[in-house]
């Protein structure tokens, strides 16, 4: 998309807290990888593939950029409006989904498996930002953003108080 910045440090990076400077790699730089996106969000890395997954939640659907070939493309669409992503223990894909008001796992073979959809028989809002704990459990937001309206999911009423803290949900393990 750009060229990568070929001065170190970047220019591009402020440092407005001097505490910064102490966790700052210099010889790292910025790089815009796609642009055209509404709102960008949930970046997930798949090493093992050399790709990046994130969701454009307005536009509804996940991007991939490879890191061979540079090129982005759509990984899903519709992608229910996807928010968050992570990897699980077993490297597969874990999503945050404002539309479906759940939190899913990708298979292997693309299928989609629901983790979460409820919590005491009530609809969780619209699961938000998500991470797998090393011992295999996914831990999850569940604020109202997208069911506050139109633009990142469907407007509806909270049938739960918004959680900013994270929920933890014990993934089922693979055979």
């Amino acid at each position: 998309m750009t060229e990568p910045n070929r001065r170190y440090p970047d220019p591009a990076v402020r440092v407005l807290d001097l505490r910064f400077n102490a966790l700052r790699f210099a010889s790292a730089s910025v790089e815009c990888l796609y642009r055209g996106a509404r709102w960008s969000e949930g970046p997930v890395w798949f090493g093992d593939g050399r790709y990046l997954l994130w969701s454009d939640i307005p536009n509804d659907h996940i991007l991939r950029w490879d890191e061979a070939s540079g090129q982005v493309g759509e990984f899903r669409k519709p992608s229910n409006f996807a928010n968050g992503n992570t990897r699980d223990r077993q490297g597969r894909l874990v999503t945050c989904e404002h539309l479906t008001r759940r939190v899913t796992r990708t298979e292997y073979d693309g299928s989609i498996t629901v983790i979460a959809d409820r919590y005491d028989g009530k609809l969780l809002n619209s699961p938000n930002d998500v991470v797998v704990k090393s011992d295999g459990s996914i831990w999850f937001t569940d604020p109202t953003f997208g069911i506050n309206g139109f633009y990142e999911g469907e407007q509806a009423e909270p049938q739960l108080k918004p959680v900013y803290i994270a929920s933890t949900v014990r993934a089922a393990r693979s055979p």
